[in-house]
């Protein structure tokens, strides 16, 4: 195989220089800022593995630019309210770097969590569980 014009780590470092990143210890005290969503692109598998941000609106990396996109069949409502705050994750903080310079990109503004869920619950942030059937776990 010929090698990559551009590596996924320089897609990610190019990302990060032009985007808003939030350290986990800033989103843990925006937590009760009702302006605030949080958006987690992670696979269903690493939620139902690993939990969730408590409130936090699950959407797939792979539709984001179709949930976001008010002209698109897909669209979801929660990502056309106005004035407020989306900050999306992943699981280490790439995968959301290259989403949010996209919709950047689209003229959807947004933020990420710069480290991802990695560190989220070892600084003190909040999680909650699933079973495999959905429920949510208390």
């Amino acid at each position: 195989m010929p090698p990559l014009k551009t590596s996924a780590s320089d897609m990610v470092k190019n990302a990060r220089a032009r985007i808003e990143e939030i350290e986990t210890s800033d989103l843990i005290t925006m937590m009760d800022d009702p302006n605030v969503i949080i958006v987690d692109i992670r696979d269903i598998r690493e939620r139902q593995r690993n939990g969730y941000i408590p409130g936090s609106f699950h959407a797939p990396r792979g539709m984001i630019e179709f949930w976001i996109d008010p002209e698109s069949p897909y669209h979801k409502d929660i990502f056309a309210q106005e004035g407020k705050k989306y900050v999306f994750h992943c699981a280490s903080g790439w995968r959301s770097a290259l989403t949010v310079a996209t919709l950047q990109d689209m003229g959807f503004e947004a933020a990420h969590l710069k480290e991802g869920f990695s560190t989220w619950e070892k600084q003190g942030g909040a999680v909650e569980q699933q079973d495999p059937s959905g429920k949510n776990l208390k």
